[in-house]
């Protein structure tokens, strides 16, 4: 699945080039989620409350209020694994991208030939960063949240909790199953804690600190547990 934004403050430009995607994306038997922005500022505020809830983000440079470009930084502000593209009707902002590291430009009207070169290169990018990112679903959808974003996990009863800087996301797994996808750079301390090496700021006797927050260190984890942050902490 791509999920892809669309922001513009012209809701015919959303409208075509959503069909325009949603055709290309069928050709190639890829499932498309839509989400669609009329301001940089709508966008802004949405993603704050939804990190890592969109792979890649089509947006408009000639908008009301802050342009496409200014919304780009501020994106890139609250991630570096969101995809960019831009759509205009001017070349002259084609070298502003480099800066926020820009996917690619699509010109206005968008082309069918531009947009599938653009999919191409963001479901190739998705692929190569497959192993960097964490997958998990509940009811609100489906989260691909980079790795170094996340600073623990604990479990919940039947849920695991996914604690990021930002935000907790709450799905049903095992704790253990977790451990086995997110691999060596997190270390179980607890039956209920796994912390990932390289955000944890201190170890304090049977704690760990992490994001300010003391986690429990259990008798039972403590010998390997110590060990394993020291190698992962080194390694990461």
């Amino acid at each position: 699945m791509l999920r892809i934004g669309i922001c513009d403050d012209e809701a015919g430009a959303r409208l075509k080039l959503r069909a325009q995607l949603e055709r290309l994306l069928d050709k190639r038997a890829v499932q498309g989620q839509f989400y669609e922005f009329s301001s940089g500022e709508g966008l802004l505020a949405w993603l704050d409350k939804h990190m890592g809830e969109i792979d890649l983000v089509f947006l408009d440079i000639e908008m009301g209020g802050i342009n496409g470009m200014e919304t780009a930084k501020a994106l890139r502000r609250r991630s570096d694994s969101l995809q960019l593209v831009f759509v205009t009707g001017y070349t002259d902002y084609v070298f502003d991208g480099y800066s926020v590291g820009a996917l690619g430009y699509v010109m206005k009207p968008p082309q069918a030939g531009q947009l599938d070169g653009v999919l191409s290169r963001a479901l190739a990018a998705q692929f190569q960063e497959a192993d960097k990112v964490f997958l998990c679903r509940n009811t609100d959808g489906m989260f691909r949240l980079p790795k170094r974003s996340i600073l623990y996990f604990y479990s919940d009863r039947r849920q695991v909790v996914c604690v990021t800087g930002t935000r907790e996301i709450a799905f049903y797994a095992k704790l253990d199953e977790v451990a086995q996808q997110v691999g060596p750079s997190f270390v179980r301390i607890h039956q209920r804690y796994l912390v990932r090496a390289g955000a944890v700021d201190r170890v304090e006797g049977n704690t760990v600190m992490v994001g300010g927050r003391a986690l429990p260190i259990s008798r039972s984890y403590q010998s390997e547990a110590l060990a394993a942050l020291a190698r992962a902490m080194l390694e990461e």
